[in-house]
């Protein structure tokens, strides 16, 4: 499948900044189930493009900017072909090693009513693979998608207690019970191409991986209630959200900002055939 992305990302301030760095995780990186067929990051305005790699084998790229700016603005253009694996990941870059994603995080950790939910869950069953998919479905079928309930930095925990939140929070949970089930898990960003149509989206997409022995790494959306197929494009992973987030950094001045997101996830042969 051919998945086109068009995303743009615009900080507007108050008053002009000073200067800005930001870390970008906005490339992707082939793999078994995705080829890069072009992909691009651009700036405006004065601004210095590094590219580099973090500590879990993301691409990056290190953006400088010097004021005055009262906007600052980053634009992705790209293009990849996908594949169905049934969800598992082949031919990936690893940095680090498997167990790193044992560890718990502020944003994944779990609480005692998450470790009791999973408890429950899981209980009749042994083999990780299959606790892993009753937990997907559990997951999908008790957490209401709601994108007025949370915000980037709500945690796990407080998502699970409320019984709502978006795809960041979801992968969250379903991370910190899967390590909770002794299973090394990460949080995944990325695209998805949607089945109804809709191209202007809110906000790229998330999901996990839990790593099955066997298997290896295996991914898992809650929001959904699926494994990853074609219609999944995989950019950047960590332990959390704040490890693969797409945009990270500071700046001085400014003053409060308003932060504008325009993405358009679309397949190019869809479109050509319904042109016709």
């Amino acid at each position: 499948m051919r998945i086109q992305i068009e995303h743009t990302t615009e900080y507007h301030y108050d008053a002009p900044i000073r200067s800005a760095v930001q870390v970008l995780r906005l490339t992707p990186r082939p793999n078994g189930s995705q080829h890069i067929v072009r992909w691009r990051v651009e700036a405006d305005g004065d601004v210095q493009l590094r590219g580099g790699e973090d500590a879990y084998g993301n691409l990056t790229q290190w953006l400088e900017a010097e004021g005055p700016l009262q906007v600052l603005r980053v634009h992705v253009s790209g293009e990849a072909d996908t594949s169905d694996t049934g969800g598992i990941l082949r031919g990936a870059v690893e940095r680090a090693p498997v167990l790193t994603y044992l560890r718990e995080t502020s944003l994944t950790a779990a609480d005692t009513a998450m470790r009791a939910y999973c408890d429950d869950i899981v209980r009749a069953r042994c083999e990780p693979l299959d606790q892993l998919h009753e937990l997907l479905t559990a997951l999908h079928r008790d957490i209401a998608f709601d994108k007025t309930a949370t915000d980037a930095d709500t945690t796990a925990a407080a998502a699970f207690d409320h019984r709502h939140g978006v795809c960041q929070d979801l992968a969250h949970i379903f991370i910190g019970m899967s390590r909770w089930l002794n299973i090394p898990a990460r949080y995944v960003s990325g695209h998805l191409l949607r089945r109804d149509g809709v191209v202007e989206q809110e906000a790229a997409h998330a999901w996990a991986e839990a790593y099955v022995q066997g298997l290896g790494w295996v991914g898992f959306d809650p929001a959904n209630g699926c494994c990853p197929t074609e219609a999944y494009l995989r950019v950047a992973t960590g332990p959390d959200y704040l490890a693969a987030a797409p945009v990270r950094g500071a700046r001085v001045g400014g003053g409060s900002e308003r932060l504008n997101v325009e993405l358009h996830v679309s397949n190019p042969l869809r479109q050509q055939r319904a042109q016709q």
